[in-house]
């Protein structure tokens, strides 16, 4: 992998490669933070990273180690706003699950329930702000209309991105 600026794939495979091995007790939480925190460093590190630890059976991303939340937190923006990018994708992605009776429902209201654990996290005013730009692109205006606009997402999807984002304040 290239250490200064690691493709997607290659972000990937590291991150499932670290997940793996700090699942089986092969590294501490202070490697795997330290290596996530190099890999988050870039958009597509921290896509490849999240990519991969949102989704799969992993439990590094249910336990956030106090070494990752550090590490999570020093990212700043990079990290919130591709949770909150997350967050809107995997509340989506449930409807359309549901609709079309289709398995993959589960995996998308884990990285949903993740990404709202992890937002709980981050620096608050930092998720509040980036938030408010999601909320108000569910409302038809601003910043993030164009990226809901880019998935074709219906009303019953707009809607549960909406309710995703008011969980994360309870």
């Amino acid at each position: 992998m290239n250490a200064q600026k690691p493709t997607f794939k290659e972000a990937m495979q590291a991150a499932l490669l670290w997940c793996e091995s700090w699942e089986n007790d092969e590294i501490s939480d202070e490697v795997i933070s330290d290596r996530v925190g190099e890999l988050i460093k870039t958009v597509e590190g921290a896509r490849g990273f999240f990519a991969v630890s949102l989704s799969i059976d992993c439990p590094l991303m249910d336990r956030y180690p106090d070494a990752l939340i550090f590490q999570l937190r020093n990212s700043g923006e990079i990290v919130v706003d591709l949770t909150v990018k997350n967050l809107a994708m995997s509340s989506a992605m449930i409807i359309t699950h549901r609709a079309n009776n289709d398995e993959l429902e589960n995996q998308s209201k884990r990285i949903k329930n993740r990404c709202i654990e992890l937002l709980k996290l981050l620096d608050s005013s930092q998720v509040k702000k980036r938030l408010d730009i999601l909320l108000d692109a569910t409302k038809g205006n601003g910043e993030d209309l164009k990226f809901l606009n880019k998935w074709s997402y219906n009303e019953e999807q707009i809607n549960a991105i909406s309710e995703s984002v008011y969980q994360v304040a309870t």
